[in-house]
């Protein structure tokens, strides 16, 4: 009985750790498979890449492919979630860290950029990419992008009942975003300025143009 006993708890551990292993194995699989549908996306557009085009690149069957993936909308809807969500904890991190609203608009800015510095390729096809998505996919990014501009706005009312700001345009948000979202056609990270001194000259300009427009000193 002992022995029996010694060899069922062997087997188990044994299963168990096969079991890790396989799950390792495709998350491993779905990441590279992300990667490479990440590229081709941004390339050459979510609809012009084929899941056949995908499965070669991944040196996988389409059958194999469509074990880790699901569907290629599946893989759009990944990309951008990890992104956005990504951002949105960042953000509302932010808003329970006591900085004042100058500080958080410069922070958020600096994220932005230090997204396009090193994410470059996610956040070209979520920009262009996002409403290719259907049903209750497409709602749940737009829900997720509403809710990163949610902060901004937030930030912004904060620096307005404070005193910081002058009543604030209510274009400002969308027009910030805007900028830093433009950047990722220019920006390269290997220039003059780096990813923070972008993002905080981009608020700067935005809120002189705002004193400038309302009159303020």
């Amino acid at each position: 009985m002992i022995k029996a006993a010694c060899l069922f708890r062997s087997g188990r551990g044994r299963s168990v750790q096969s079991e890790r292993q396989r799950t390792a194995f495709g998350e491993e699989s779905l990441s590279r498979i992300t990667a490479i549908a990440t590229a081709m996306f941004a390339d050459k557009g979510y609809h012009a890449t084929g899941v056949a085009e995908l499965s070669r690149a991944a040196g996988l069957g389409s059958g194999a492919l469509y074990h880790h993936i699901g569907s290629k909308e599946e893989l759009l809807f990944l990309i951008c979630r990890v992104h956005l969500q990504q951002v949105l904890a960042f953000s509302e991190g932010l808003l329970e860290s006591g900085a004042s609203a100058l500080e958080m608009l410069n922070a958020l800015a600096r994220e932005h950029m230090r997204m396009v510095r090193d994410r470059r390729l996610e956040l070209r096809v979520m920009l262009r990419e996002i409403d290719s998505l259907t049903g209750q996919r497409r709602e749940d990014m737009h829900s997720l992008r509403g809710s990163v501009e949610e902060v901004w706005n937030e930030v912004v009312r904060r620096g307005e009942r404070s005193g910081e700001f002058d009543t604030v345009d209510p274009l400002f948000v969308k027009v910030a975003l805007g900028a830093l979202n433009y950047s990722v056609l220019w920006f390269q990270g290997d220039g003059s300025a780096t990813a923070d001194e972008v993002g905080e000259r981009i608020i700067g300009m935005l809120l002189s143009g705002q004193r400038a427009a309302t009159g303020a000193s």
